[in-house]
């Protein structure tokens, strides 16, 4: 199937890039749903898994100024060891439970942000670690972890480039650890193995035009956008199985 609709996929994962690129938190929220019109579910996990890592290698150069290492060391390390939780229990559950929950809490989350401005979570090591252990448990689960990890980091007020700096070495981490896990779950599918050279060009391509896009933008609009986005994919995760 996929074959046939190959030129639909590939615009629809650049403009997931794009959007993954300018919000902050990774392409995967809206690849994975994507790619589930295409594939069957370990599959998605799979690609999205090796599409990921290709794409914050491309973060990580196009936005090399930015990183704040206190951060990445206090999400990372919980969200590195929870993604692997996450990926091996993956064959026990149910998707579809955890995406309900999962898109009804991101709806409650970003609504209470938007709302209520003033509103912040603390920026401490405590908070920083209990995302990164819930952001990496969704990953590992669902295939997509980024939107709790952006709420998380969006505490800690970093401008544009550090945020996503940050958030794409974080993720790289735990991109790789959930790749080996998915591995040896039998995920990784060799006639789906095609896509990683297609996947390479769309990271490059959708990350470019994602920066263009962010350099035209003030700090307040992208910390806004980054609301919406999470929004968005709260709804879409909810409404995506019905």
């Amino acid at each position: 199937m996929l074959s046939k609709y190959l030129p639909v996929f590939v615009i629809l994962s650049i403009l997931s890039e794009i959007l993954g690129t300018v919000g902050g938190f990774g392409s995967s929220v809206y690849f994975v749903p994507i790619a589930n019109f295409f594939l069957d579910f370990q599959s998605v996990l799979g690609v999205t898994a090796l599409f990921h890592l290709s794409s914050n290698v491309t973060k990580i150069a196009f936005f090399k100024k930015g990183l704040d290492k206190k951060v990445v060391l206090a999400l990372g390390i919980p969200a590195i060891i929870f993604v692997s939780v996450g990926a091996y229990y993956s064959k026990y559950l149910d998707p579809k439970i955890l995406t309900y929950v999962l898109g009804f809490f991101l709806i409650g989350l970003s609504l209470l942000f938007l709302v209520f401005k003033e509103l912040k979570v603390q920026p401490n090591t405590k908070n920083a670690i209990l995302g990164g252990a819930l952001s990496g448990l969704s990953a590992g689960v669902l295939g997509t972890g980024g939107a709790i990890r952006g709420i998380t980091m969006a505490a800690f007020k970093m401008d544009k480039n550090k945020f996503i700096a940050t958030s794409a070495v974080i993720d790289l981490g735990v991109d790789f650890s959930r790749t080996v896990v998915y591995y040896f779950n039998g995920y990784i599918h060799q006639h789906d193995l095609y896509l990683i050279p297609v996947l390479i060009v769309v990271s490059i391509l959708g990350t470019w035009i994602g920066k263009k896009i962010l350099n035209k933008i003030s700090q307040e609009q992208f910390r806004r956008f980054v609301l919406f986005l999470i929004l968005a994919i709260g709804i879409i995760s909810v409404f995506s199985k019905f």
